[in-house]
């Protein structure tokens, strides 16, 4: 839990005799989120001033609630370096805004802080991770737990109660912009990397608020927002164990999501934010509304207010900028919603405000924090490593010999905001790593044998002639080429925005993905795809680097790249940890969280189809994805020389219905072997297929999953557990089960099945 020092239900009696002495506009006001945070100061030198808006809102409410994105610093936020606040103006804003709440409080009563943490603290001088996407590729929750205990730490340094972070979400459709805040296609690795996160920003005091909840990537064509058209089957089955995860960690908080599940939107579904989240899954925090959502709902209401009463009412307890719930006193007296319905909400937000410490610990000592980079905090780095897969390696191209004359070409180069992701703050001139720093970083201290030369080539939508032939020009001279392409969540661009911080794609856009960027093809742009054939014709031997935070079709570099690989938006050291692995000194060992479609008419190409019908197969296309999940290369060779089973448990149906989900109940340990000649790291993997259920199964199922590191010739045996849950399915009655019947269980290394065995349920 984020305070040790006082238990929910020691802070939930303290909140309960507090509530009793509030008025009915002081409860609505702790439950209001209404301020964008970013607009209630001005920096004047060291000076903070805080906004007539926010003296007003603290006057209104005799306080505030919560205060959202008060450190928030992007192109929406429109706060720089030179306007915004980081290191000891963070500090003294903090305690300036904290202390005027304080003083107009009539009890007392500090106010939460939430920030945006999608990946990494959307700050001036936070500290940054690679996209979700790319931490899934790691398959590494305990690296990713370490790396989200760093950004939690410089979180609560100043003064931030509420960590807004992406980690619900499951890519179903690759078309969707806000694909890299999904960490993978499948469930259960999702909910790994879910389950590490709350673990580590709570066991450092903070809050998650985890988001969002339900089923927003399941998507209808790819679009943002939209309908999920799925049944309750699908939703428990795919977009629900990540949430599972997090209860099972006492995750504070949870964030609704804009979509509607089959014509309920989220934020106005009782079933689930009640029945499901708190009744089944144990939820005892708060629920927070997405950015408008609120307000959103008065297309079925007829009216704002009306519409704040509906979500209150249907277990949202915590607004976002929406007009609805600070009209929830007007509905209370109109009889739309009853004072107790204020008094659940409110009670959850000064329960949560007891259990962070606020009360006990309102200001923060006005010091300097501590800063918080690369080289005193390399996880970012380690994450970037794990998370390149390799695709293709023709000829052994890679790693490079060092001795090369090497061209490094590519819209993505040298931006650094392209290797960023959605939601990223300004960085300073020397806060990020491009690849073509990183390469010449490499050259100039341990390979000055090599020459490095760079030409743009194109834009990441647009390009002229000029770059093109310039291009070409230096593949020609060089012996081979570092090419990267891709698309770009950069905002900083000709981007504009909606009222909830979205992208807006009318008029000209310098960005292919992130929120409100959807695509219909997932081809690499015209601009892009023109530079890349242009270089393949020159016959000189092309590395791709495919930078992106969605998939990409990629036919043409599998057929013309000599080496290829895929590097979901690596964060502000990508440039270091490609230039590492372009030169050896780092073996890939990224395997891809998500299938690579061959073209976006195949979608949907996740792996786990029902085994109801032929997934993928067309007479005018090749069945199966590009390059399916969980598939990746290495610079060594691996194999499995054997596994064996061992259960932990009788694995009858009516002894699994007895245990508890997490209970172990069956290891398969396998032996891996480096049969190759440097040392590598490799994820190993463990699927189930159910041959016999009252429901139709899905082919394959991911099930548990571990890495391993050998040295050449070096074999170890690995472990890879399975739970009772992972034999348990929701059966004819929506129950969960298990049921009597065969069960395959496989081993899987880079994308292969290497070994398979059969247990009797």
């Amino acid at each position: 839990m984020p305070n040790q020092k006082i238990t929910r239900e020691e802070a939930c009696k303290k909140a309960k005799t507090l509530l009793k002495q509030m008025t009915l506009q002081e409860k609505v006001g702790q439950i209001n989120q209404k301020l964008y945070g970013f607009e209630v100061y001005e920096r004047d030198g060291d000076r903070i001033l805080l906004s007539e808006k926010f003296r007003e809102e603290a006057e209104k409410y005799s306080g505030i609630g919560v205060l959202y994105g008060l450190y928030r610093a992007d192109p929406w936020s429109k706060r720089t370096y030179e306007n915004g606040l980081y290191g000891i103006h963070a500090v003294r804003a903090y305690n300036e805004a904290q202390r005027h709440v304080m003083e107009h409080s009539r009890l007392h009563i500090p106010m939460l802080m939430s920030t945006e943490c999608p990946h990494g603290h959307q700050a001036l001088g936070g500290y940054l991770l690679p996209v979700n996407l790319a931490a899934g590729a790691t398959f590494d929750p305990e690296l990713y737990e370490r790396a989200c205990r760093v950004c939690a730490r410089q979180l609560k340094g100043i003064g931030v109660h509420l960590a807004l972070v992406s980690m619900l979400d499951v890519l179903r459709d690759p078309r969707w912009g806000r694909s890299e805040e999904c960490y993978s296609e499948d469930p259960y690795l999702s909910s790994q990397m879910a389950a590490a996160a709350v673990r580590g920003f709570q066991q450092e005091g903070v809050t998650v608020v985890a988001k969002h909840f339900a089923a927003q990537g399941e998507t209808t064509g790819g679009t943002n927002a939209s309908a999920a058209r799925i049944g309750e089957r699908e939703l428990r089955e795919i977009h629900l164990p990540a949430m599972q995860a997090c209860c099972d960690e006492k995750v504070g908080g949870v964030m609704a999501a804009y979509n509607e599940i089959d014509g309920i939107f989220c934020h106005a579904n009782p079933h689930l934010l009640k029945d499901i989240l708190r009744d089944e899954m144990g939820f005892e925090g708060f629920v927070m509304a997405d950015g408008i959502a609120v307000d959103n709902l008065a297309s079925l209401t007829g009216s704002t207010r009306k519409a704040g009463a509906l979500a209150l009412h249907s277990g949202v307890d915590v607004s976002l900028w929406d007009e609805g719930f600070s009209l929830l006193a007007e509905a209370a007296q109109n009889g739309e919603i009853t004072e107790e319905e204020i008094d659940r909400a409110a009670l959850r937000v000064l329960t949560e405000k007891y259990i962070s410490g606020v009360f006990d610990h309102p200001y923060l000592p006005e010091e300097e924090p501590e800063e918080y980079t690369i080289a005193n905090h390399p996880e970012s780095l380690e994450m970037a490593e794990k998370s390149v897969v390799l695709l293709e390696n023709h000829d052994n191209i890679l790693p490079l010999q060092g001795t090369e004359r090497i061209a490094v070409i590519g819209p993505h180069s040298d931006q650094i905001y392209d290797m960023l992701g959605d939601y990223s703050p300004s960085l300073k001139e020397d806060e990020g790593i491009t690849l073509l720093q990183g390469m010449r970083e490499a050259v100039r201290d341990r390979y000055p044998k090599a020459t490095v030369e760079y030409a743009k080539g194109s834009g990441i939508l647009k390009g002229n002639e000029e770059e093109l032939a310039e291009a070409v020009e230096l593949a020609k001279r060089s012996d081979v080429v570092i090419l990267t392409i891709g698309g770009s969540s950069s905002r900083f661009g000709e981007v504009s925005f909606d009222a909830n911080g979205a992208a807006r794609t009318d008029g000209d856009v310098s960005m292919d993905c992130g929120e409100g960027i959807d695509c219909s093809t997932l081809e690499i742009s015209p601009a892009q795809r023109a530079l890349a054939e242009a270089l393949y014709a020159t016959g000189k031997p092309v590395i791709a680097v495919v930078v992106s935070g969605r998939p990409m079709i990629l036919n043409r570099e599998k057929e013309n790249a000599k080496a290829l690989l895929q590097c979901f938006y690596p964060g502000p050291a990508g440039g270091r940890a490609l230039a590492e692995i372009l030169f050896g000194e780092v073996n890939p060992s990224g395997i891809l969280p998500v299938s690579i479609p061959r073209s976006a008419a195949q979608l949907p190409a996740y792996y786990n189809t029902k085994s109801s019908y032929r997934a993928g197969v067309y007479y005018d296309a090749p069945r199966g994805a590009l390059y399916p999940f969980g598939y990746g290369l290495s610079y060594t060779q691996f194999v499995c020389s054997g596994a064996d089973l061992e259960y932990e448990a009788d694995l009858s149906a009516e002894k699994l219905n007895s245990l508890s989900r997490s209970t172990p109940v069956l290891k398969v340990r396998a032996k891996i072997r480096n049969t190759g000649t440097c040392c590598g790291e490799i994820p190993v993997l463990a699927y189930i297929h159910d041959r016999e259920a009252s429901t139709v199964r899905r082919v394959r199922e991911l099930k548990s999953f571990t890495r391993v590191s050998l040295k050449p010739g070096e074999e170890k045996t690995v472990a890879l557990t399975l739970t009772a849950d992972a034999f348990k399915i929701w059966d004819t009655k929506m129950n969960r089960i298990a049921e009597p019947g065969n069960v395959d269980v496989m081993v899987e290394l880079m994308g292969e099945t290497v070994w398979k065995d059969t247990v009797t349920v």
